[in-house]
């Protein structure tokens, strides 16, 4: 199934999507995730390597992505995240958390793709293919049919 015009989230409190919803001026997702550099290659201390950003993303109220905060205090820091979302939610006239539905979107920070990104997760006939699942990046949260919300990680 073809990946509609508006992918809907869920909201989960005390979950992955605990920190979305409405605002005076549209919709937000926010939340904190880790992700490596695209240079880095595994070794025995990723830890270091990893970073960690606070994220939000601000939508119109008909889910086209209009502006996201980015930031990560350095590699392997994992402190100061949630205190700085918690800032930039606090400061969102009128918000309410609750279900939201945006439409696919993607950015680049420090070479990291961020946004909700349509791809192929199907097995398809030979030559064709279909964006059949929405990926929301760093953090991996996989939306597909029937599109109610729920995300696979």
């Amino acid at each position: 199934m073809a990946i509609p015009d508006l992918i809907p989230i869920r909201h989960e409190p005390t979950y992955r999507t605990d920190t979305i919803g409405r605002y005076d001026g549209g919709l937000f997702f926010g939340w904190i995730s880790g992700a490596f550099a695209p240079e880095y290659k595994p070794d025995a201390n990723w830890a270091a390597h990893q970073r960690w950003y606070a994220i939000l993303h601000r939508f119109d109220h008909d889910g086209r992505h209009v502006t996201s905060d980015i930031w990560c205090p350095g590699d392997g820091i994992r402190h100061g995240q949630q205190e700085r979302l918690d800032e930039w939610l606090a400061a969102l006239p009128g918000r309410a958390f609750g279900d939201i539905a945006n439409r696919p979107f993607q950015i680049e920070v420090d070479g990291i793709v961020f946004g909700l990104v349509p791809e192929c997760h199907g097995e398809y006939p030979a030559g064709h293919e279909e964006l059949d699942w929405a990926e929301f990046y760093p953090g991996r949260l996989g939306f597909c049919a029937p599109w109610n919300g729920r995300y696979d990680t």
